[in-house]
């Protein structure tokens, strides 16, 4: 019993730990969500009493309006957490990666699979949807390298759907913070089975995260392509 509350305890403080971090990472982007945080709660539990006492159950009304000002709190948190996190992603080389490596389970991710010296890059996500392309960088250059990779997959899946994405603010383009939505959105046309003999085949095509030292995530500003290294087709 002892080992069970000390874990648990110990489990407790890395959410408070996580959570103070999380807020603190959040105020840096978003300076007025102490402000927004507390008005919310407080017009929630305020709202609540106001009723308690018009019905004449304020304690009852009261305790819950408190329980609601924390959801109302964390739920507003969460979305505000959410948005100041891709605002700091936004731009950076490799933030579409990252974002691709949390879209959900039964989508498997390969960052970098074509990259220019430009540090325009294509990254590949194989779900049930079949086989998504996500490129980041100058949406004039990227197409190529779409148009390159887009190719080869029908070379080695010509009976997988294969669909495209570039990350971007522009017309025709998918912001940062909805590209999980976007990916989610798309029809499932493929079995379980179907997305593993999938992966098994674009396995044996590789990648540049494999054959050149790149970083996961957002790569460092400046970064070059090695003379002599892979090149995109």
């Amino acid at each position: 019993m002892a080992r069970k509350d000390t874990a648990a305890n110990a489990a407790d403080q890395g959410r408070l730990k996580q959570i103070a971090l999380t807020y603190k990472m959040t105020r840096k982007a978003d300076k007025k969500i102490g402000l927004v945080l507390a008005a919310v709660g407080i017009v929630t539990f305020g709202v609540f009493l106001a009723i308690g006492f018009l019905i004449g159950h304020p304690v009852y009304l009261g305790i819950l309006g408190l329980l609601l000002a924390f959801l109302a709190s964390a739920i507003v948190f969460g979305r505000r957490a959410e948005r100041a996190a891709f605002g700091q992603m936004e731009g950076q080389p490799g933030a579409a990666a990252a974002v691709l490596d949390n879209v959900g389970r039964g989508w498997t991710t390969t960052p970098a699979v074509a990259m220019n010296r430009s540090q325009d890059v294509v990254h590949r996500a194989v779900g049930k949807a079949g086989v998504v392309l996500v490129a980041e960088g100058n949406p004039n250059r990227v197409k190529s390298l779409l148009a390159a990779e887009k190719k080869k997959m029908n070379r080695i899946v010509a009976d997988v759907p294969v669909h495209d994405l570039i990350v971007g603010t522009g017309e025709g383009q998918v912001e940062l913070k909805k590209l999980r939505t976007t990916m989610l959105k798309l029809p499932r046309v493929l079995t379980g089975p179907q997305v593993t003999a999938t992966n098994d085949r674009l396995r044996a095509l590789g990648d540049l995260m494999s054959n050149m030292p790149v970083p996961k995530g957002p790569m460092p500003k400046g970064m070059k392509l090695p003379k002599g290294g892979p090149k995109a087709r």
